[in-house]
Parts: C-alpha cells; sequence; structure tokens
C-alpha cells in the first residue's frame, strides 16, 4: 500500500511541477547574444502580414507588432502561442535564415511539457522554410511526442512564424 502511495505521488507531482518558466526572456537575450543584448526592434503587422500570420496559426491573432532583437546576421525572436489553453512561451535564433535554436521558456499546460527538452528542441536546428512552398512550411520534418501533439503543434507554428518575419524583416 504504501509503495501504491508513493507512486501515486511520484506521478502526480511530477506534472504538477512540469510547467513554469525556465529561463526568463532577458537570460535567453543575454545567452544568445553573448551577454552584449542589442536593443529591441519592432516588425509591424500590417494586413499582409497578419493574413499569412493567421494562415500559419489557424487561428485568429491579435499581433499589431513583434519585437526582435538583432545583432549582425543573427536574430532572436520571443512568441507565444496556446498549446491546448495556455501560452506558450518559447525564444527562437535565426542566423542565415536557419533557425540555430528554438527553446521553451515558460509552459503554463499541464500536458506536453516533454517539448521543452533538448531531444526535442534539437529538431528544430537548421530548419528554415521551404522555398518550393508557398504555405511557409518548414523544410525538415518534426517528430511528434505522444501526448503532447498539441504543444508539438504550437512549437512548430512558432518556428514558421519566426522564420518568416525574419524573412519579412530583410525585405
Amino acid at each position: 500500500m504504501r509503495t501504491l502511495i508513493f507512486l501515486l505521488l511520484t506521478c502526480t507531482t511530477s506534472t504538477l511541477f512540469a510547467g513554469g518558466t525556465y529561463q526568463t526572456a532577458d537570460a535567453f537575450l543575454s545567452n544568445a547574444f553573448q551577454n552584449k543584448t542589442p536593443p529591441p526592434s519592432t516588425v509591424w503587422i500590417n494586413k499582409e502580414k497578419k493574413a499569412v500570420i493567421e494562415k500559419i496559426l489557424q487561428h485568429s491573432s491579435h499581433l499589431i507588432r513583434v519585437r526582435y532583437w538583432k545583432k549582425e546576421q543573427t536574430t532572436a525572436w520571443i512568441l507565444n502561442e496556446v498549446g491546448k489553453e495556455k501560452p506558450i512561451t518559447v525564444g527562437v535564433i535565426i542566423n542565415d535564415n536557419k533557425i540555430q535554436q528554438l527553446k521553451v521558456l515558460a509552459f503554463r499546460e499541464s500536458r506536453g511539457w516533454e517539448v521543452k527538452h533538448d531531444f526535442f528542441t534539437r529538431q528544430f536546428k537548421l530548419a528554415s522554410l521551404d522555398k518550393e512552398s508557398n504555405e511557409q512550411q518548414l523544410n525538415t520534418s518534426i517528430d511528434g511526442i505522444s501526448g503532447a501533439t498539441l504543444s508539438v503543434r504550437a512549437l512548430k507554428k512558432i518556428a514558421r512564424i519566426a522564420l518568416y518575419l525574419e524573412n519579412e524583416i530583410h525585405h
């Protein structure tokens, strides 16, 4: 009986503590730019950009502007997308139109937190947008995680939006 209670408490507490803030935005930016974070810049979301973003998200967006940080060829983006019910905050570092790093900064859902691990986020390294597609799709396939489907989708959407906006600031 004690073993059963211990197992139940262990399983319950692991999901209770799965969510949370894993890294602050300031710490993420400091790491991205070797402790010399540039001032933020802004990309304004006009009707055309909003239409593309909403197509990627598959729902409406209330974005008016998005902040990003740029130093030489490296940009950093901090974006949110809802997994099932709550936002997931993700930092994306892009260099030469390819993702250098994608990192979950804060996770607020009760399930799907496995997307925070390096074994998952490493799949995004060097991903870019498929030049053959008008759908702003990634040029690489991202393996899912059983039980974390909505969180996986949210991270893929964030990656696509960051890469799309990266392309837009260079045009």
